[in-house]
């Protein structure tokens, strides 16, 4: 309980201090396959019909920054963005570890596939071609996601190479493999019991291909270059299933790829950083000593 207050208290600190953030174009020469779909939503910390993808940058808290960069992808189904639960409250909490955050506003359902992946793809190149301009380590940059932002993170991780995330930039030629991964209550799969219908149709659509369904069932497309993950998911999730972090974590463990999972009693979907829900509310302390222990084994610059 007690960290849990503490916690609070320097997430409100952050917060105050997050004032003053930077938004980053993703796509400055112009967005691939650009379309009007009308104007940008935004209500109850909530972002939808994203037509102009960008990148909030949340420094570190003062004199704590360690060169490490977390992209967040917040979730939302792929129909709109929990900006503020999943996005600017983990930046906030980020910077208390030294982490530099940017949250990421992807394209949506309005585009549909493989519009999210090339902006999260876009993401990473952009923060690791930045790094030297930003005090950033090229070499600790990890994306974050939850729920269907947490598969848009697991997307990253995976398909780093494909070519449906490269549009033929010049940035193409860097790398989008992120270093770690933390993946919050994951959509993972697009097959089977535990798939979450919404998120399915949103970015596939009605009636997808039996490719298409396989090539964003990330626990499809784990490899043994797949970086290192932390999946936080609870029984009590009654929306995006359990099993989802369950596949993907054993395809990590078949793969030899560094992972650990919790998974807690309590704490439904989209519990994002509130407290009151058991054991679940402590989950950032976990991830805070998985984050730590990540950073001393990547290289120094």
């Amino acid at each position: 309980m007690r960290y849990l207050v503490v916690l609070a208290a320097l997430l409100h600190l952050s917060l105050a201090a997050c004032a003053s953030e930077l938004v980053m174009p993703l796509w400055p020469e112009g967005v691939p396959g650009a379309k009007a779909i009308g104007a940008e939503t935004v209500a109850d910390g909530k972002t939808g019909n994203v037509s102009v993808p960008t990148l909030t940058m949340y420094g570190p808290a003062v004199d704590k920054a360690n060169g490490a960069a977390v992209i967040i992808c917040p979730g939302g189904g792929y129909s709109r963005l929990s900006t503020e639960r999943e996005g600017t409250h983990y930046a906030a909490w980020l910077g208390t570890l030294g982490v530099t955050s940017f949250v990421l506003k992807y394209r949506l359902a309005q585009f549909g596939h493989p519009a999210p992946l090339q902006d999260v793809l876009r993401a990473v190149r952009l923060v690791r071609s930045q790094a030297g301009k930003l005090g950033l380590n090229p070499a600790q940059i990890g994306v974050m996601g939850s729920s269907a932002g947490a598969h848009l993170a697991a997307s990253a991780g995976t398909l780093f190479d494909h070519p449906l995330g490269r549009t033929g930039a010049a940035l193409d030629a860097v790398s989008a493999r992120p270093d770690f991964m933390m993946l919050m209550y994951p959509v993972i799969t697009m097959a089977g019991p535990a798939a979450h219908a919404g998120s399915r149709m949103a970015l596939l659509g009605g009636a997808p291909t039996l490719d298409a369904v396989r090539l964003m069932s990330m626990e499809q497309q784990v490899s043994p270059a797949t970086p290192p993950t932390l999946l936080v998911h609870t029984q009590a999730d009654k929306t995006v299933p359990v099993e989802n972090s369950i596949l993907f974590y054993q395809a990590l463990t078949r793969a030899g790829v560094p992972a650990e999972m919790y998974l807690f009693e309590q704490g439904g979907h989209g519990m994002g950083m509130r407290s009151g829900l058991g054991t679940a509310s402590a989950w950032p302390r976990r991830a805070e000593e998985w984050l730590r222990e990540q950073l001393a084994r990547l290289p120094d610059r």
